[in-house]
């Protein structure tokens, strides 16, 4: 039986939250409610992260158990608070994306099933060129969070060498994910170039622990920096974003010398409003500059091996080498 629709005040705006008790976490006994009421805590510190950017929302109706689906486009009958600003993917087609501006849009969203925010790189005045490089450290079979960790302290050295300053975070899995705020003055093609050229200087620096290796037979147990995610309409979740696991684990932000000692399993729906209040937002510092990727797009321009693979779903890209598998690849010769 459906539980009773309830009205939460959130800044200037009432939202309506549908059925609050449906079960969303079943292993946990975390409800729908509480989701909610997660997410209208700390809207403050979200609506930073989501301010004025295109966002995709990853939506489980059903909670954890159930089917998940990205929704790229604003759903219809959004309130009017609810602005967008318009995109366009890899293919040219176009489209209208939720584009946060008040800590009601969050709560909103979050009665939608919302449990990942997923935000371009980009601010609505200028959708082309990002202001933020990402780096995904995405652990491959055989290897865990504690490996990501170690591989980010590298990660952490080439960034400094080239001058830039990162933020670290939790994925809420096993993985790693590190912003830095760039000016918007390159383009997604130079923004992903700039992170194929960290990865390829984090392998160099720790070849046993990491690769830059497209296809995945060539990686090993090793962890990936999947310079992928910096192409357009490329999204990781954000931090503070719920993550479909049972455990209603938290993508969140941390110290870097904290990287070594944390378990990305204590961070949760009911564990991270406290561990907010208590010490503020670890990222609080990431606005606090914007730097160039000059350094990078150096490092790459003088890299031999030029480009490397988009995913399978993207057209085929200026000075791409063959979406063909190495084992494949070899077959055909």
């Amino acid at each position: 039986m459906a539980s009773k629709a309830i009205e939460l005040e959130v800044g200037d705006q009432l939202v309506r939250v549908s059925n609050p008790d449906k079960p969303y976490f079943p292993a946990r006994g975390i409800t729908k409610g509480q989701v909610v009421e997660y997410y209208r805590t700390v809207a403050p510190h979200l609506l930073s992260v989501l301010r004025d950017r295109p966002v995709v929302l990853k939506r489980y109706v059903d909670g954890v158990e159930g089917e998940a689906f990205y929704q790229k486009r604003v759903p219809k009958g959004a309130p009017a608070y609810v602005e967008t600003v318009q995109v366009r993917f890899p293919s040219g087609r176009p489209a209208d994306e939720i584009c946060p501006t008040s800590e009601a849009v969050i709560v909103w969203a979050a009665n939608l099933g919302t449990f990942d925010f997923h935000p371009w790189p980009v601010r609505r005045s200028d959708v082309d060129h990002p202001d933020e490089l990402r780096i995904d450290l995405d652990p491959q079979p055989g290897t865990d969070f504690s490996d990501a960790a170690r591989v980010a302290l590298v990660l952490r050295e080439v960034l400094a060498d080239a001058g830039l300053t990162g933020y670290p975070k939790t994925s809420g899995g096993r993985g790693i994910h590190v912003a830095v705020r760039i000016r918007p003055e390159w383009d997604f093609i130079d923004v992903r170039h700039a992170v194929i050229a960290l990865a390829r200087e984090v392998e160099k620096r720790a070849p046993a622990l990491a690769t830059s290796a497209w296809w995945k037979e060539e990686r090993g147990e090793r962890v990936f920096i999947d310079f992928n995610q910096a192409a357009r309409d490329r999204t990781i979740a954000s931090a503070w974003s719920v993550r479909g696991t049972p455990r209603a684990t938290v993508s969140t932000p941390v110290l870097w010398d904290e990287l070594s000692t944390v378990d990305p399993d204590d961070f949760d729906v009911l564990t991270v409003p406290g561990y907010l209040a208590e010490r503020g937002d670890p990222h609080a510092s990431l606005d606090s500059e914007a730097f160039g990727i000059e350094t990078l797009l150096e490092w790459y321009a003088g890299d031999p091996r030029g480009e490397m693979p988009y995913p399978p779903d993207y057209p085929k890209m200026p000075g791409e080498p063959l979406r063909v598998q190495p084992s494949r690849a070899r077959k055909q010769e």
